[in-house]
C-alpha cells in the first residue's frame, strides 16, 4: 500500500478486522506486504507493524512477491510513476487518485492493458457510493444520456448552511473548517477543481469517450452570495454545486459530450435538492433504466476505504482466476462540446432605474440574442427597482452575451447576480 493517511489507515484497519471475511470472499488470504510512507515516525490513526513500513515506495512496488498495489497518496507525482511501475512488475492497481485519473488516465489504462493487469478506481469518485461500477458494468447494456451530481461534500456543506441559516459564504466556510469538512486551504473544493476531476471520470465512463479535467468547464462557489440563496428560495429552488455530464448534439450534428461544474439553482422537488450537509449524490439518466440516484457519504477515511476494499476483492479474485476486469472503454470517441454551445438556463438579477420602458428594454436585450424569457419579477426600491429574470433554455454563449449587453445599458445600475438554472422548466 502506498500512503497511510486517513484513507490508508482505515484500509489497514479493515484488512485486519475483516481478514477472515476477505479471505472467504477472495478465496485466499489477503496479506499486507508493505506500506510506503513519507515518515516512519509519523502519528497514525492505526498501529502498523514497523516491519511493514518503508520510505522507499519504488522498491516496494518493484518487489516480485506483490500481486496488488493500493495507491492512496494522491497527487500527480510520484503517484503516476509508481502506478505505471506496478503493472510492469506484474501487479494490478487499486487507486483513489481522482486528480491523476482525470489528468492522465489513458496512460495508466494503457500500461495496465499492456501488462494484462487491472486498474480499478471506485474510491476516486464519491467515497463509499458505488457509482463507477454501475456505470461501467450494470449499465453496460444501456445508453446513459446524463449524469448530474453533487460530488464534493465541502461545498455541499457550505451551500446547505447558507440555505438553512442565511449565512454568507465566508461564515459558512469558517464553520466547515471548524468542523473538519474543509481544509485550511479550501481552494480545490470551493473553486471546483475536485468536482471537475470527478466530472471528467464520470463523463469518460458514462459516454465511452476520453474526457480530462481540462475539458471540464469549471466555476466554484466563492461568488455565491446570501442574496443568491434567498432568490433561489423565493423561486422554490436551492443552490448546489453540480457536476453535469450529458450527451448533446454539436454544431456539426454529431453527438458530443458536455461536461461542466458550476453552482446552479435546482427545484426543491428534485431529488438532489434534499442532499444535505457533506453528503454526495449522483443522479443518472439512461434510455432504458430511466432515472437512478446513488446517495451516501462522499468522503472520509472509512467510507473511502470501503470502496478501496471492494475493488481489492474484485481484483484479487481476478488475479486468482487468471483473468482481468474491464479496462478503459473509449470506443465512442465523442468530442467535448465547448461551453458556449451548451444549452442551459440563466437566473439574472438586475438593478435598474424604476421608470417606464425599462422592462421592455431589458426584454429586447434578451430577444436580440435569441433568448426567450420564462419568468420576470420586479421589486420596487424607490427610484430603483430590481428585475429578476429566468430564461428558457439557450446556448451559454447567447446567455453570456445577453448579460454583457445588460451590463452596458444606461438603464442598468448593476447586474447583481447571474446563476445557471437546472431542472425541468415549469
Amino acid at each position: 500500500m502506498l500512503g497511510c493517511g486517513s484513507v490508508g489507515s482505515q484500509v489497514v484497519r479493515l484488512l485486519g478486522e475483516q481478514a477472515d471475511d476477505l479471505a472467504a470472499r477472495v478465496g485466499a488470504p489477503v496479506e499486507l506486504a508493505g506500506v510506503a510512507v513519507r515518515r516512519l515516525d509519523a502519528a497514525r490513526e492505526v498501529d502498523v507493524p514497523t516491519e511493514l513500513l518503508t520510505t522507499d515506495a519504488a522498491a516496494l512496488v518493484a518487489r516480485d512477491d506483490i500481486d496488488l498495489v493500493i495507491e492512496v497518496i494522491g497527487g500527480i507525482e510520484p503517484a503516476r510513476s509508481l502506478i505505471l511501475g506496478a503493472p510492469e512488475g506484474g501487479a494490478s492497481v487499486v487507486t483513489a487518485n481522482k486528480a491523476l485519473l482525470a489528468e492522465d488516465g489513458p496512460t495508466l489504462f494503457e500500461a495496465a492493458e499492456k501488462a494484462g493487469r487491472d486498474l480499478y478506481y471506485e474510491a476516486a469518485v464519491a467515497g463509499a457510493i458505488p457509482i463507477l461500477r454501475p456505470l461501467r458494468e450494470s449499465l453496460a447494456g444501456d445508453k446513459v444520456t446524463r449524469v448530474l451530481g453533487i460530488v464534493n461534500g465541502t461545498t455541499n456543506f457550505i451551500l446547505d448552511k447558507m440555505d438553512t441559516s442565511g449565512a454568507g459564504f465566508a461564515d459558512a466556510l469558517e464553520e466547515a473548517q471548524a468542523l473538519g469538512y474543509a481544509e485550511a486551504d479550501p481552494t480545490a473544493d470551493v473553486e471546483g477543481f475536485d468536482a471537475a476531476a470527478k466530472a471528467a471520470i464520470l463523463a469518460s465512463l458514462a459516454f465511452h469517450s476520453r474526457v480530462t479535467a481540462a475539458d471540464v468547464h469549471r466555476e466554484g462557489i466563492a461568488d455565491v452570495t446570501a442574496g443568491d440563496v434567498r432568490s433561489a428560495r423565493d423561486m422554490g429552488s436551492v443552490v448546489k454545486l453540480l457536476a453535469i455530464a450529458e450527451l448533446r448534439t454539436g454544431a456539426d450534428g454529431e453527438e458530443a459530450v458536455s461536461v461542466r461544474v458550476h453552482p446552479a439553482m435546482i427545484p426543491r422537488s428534485h431529488p438532489l435538492a434534499s442532499v444535505r450537509e457533506a453528503y454526495n449524490a449522483v443522479f443518472v439518466e439512461s434510455e432504458a433504466a430511466g432515472q437512478l440516484m446513488f446517495y451516501g457519504p462522499g468522503a472520509g477515511g472509512s467510507p473511502t476505504a470501503s470502496a478501496v476494499l471492494g475493488d481489492l476483492v474484485t481484483v484479487a479474485r481476478n488475479h486468482r482466476q487468471g483473468t482481468r476486469g474491464m479496462g478503459e472503454s473509449a470506443y465512442a470517441d465523442r468530442a467535448v462540446l465547448p461551453m458556449g454551445e451548451t444549452l442551459t438556463r440563466y437566473h439574472v438579477a438586475i438593478d435598474v432605474a424604476d421608470r417606464a420602458g425599462v422592462l421592455a428594454a431589458v426584454a429586447q436585450a434578451f430577444a436580440e440574442h435569441g433568448v426567450s424569457i420564462q419568468t420576470v419579477r420586479q421589486e420596487g426600491r424607490g427610484d430603483d427597482a430590481q428585475l429578476v429574470v429566468v430564461s428558457h433554455e439557450a446556448t451559454d454563449a447567447a446567455l453570456a452575451a445577453t448579460v454583457e449587453q445588460l451590463r452596458n445599458m444606461e438603464i442598468v445600475r448593476e447586474v447583481t447576480s447571474v446563476m445557471r438554472v437546472e431542472g425541468t422548466e415549469e
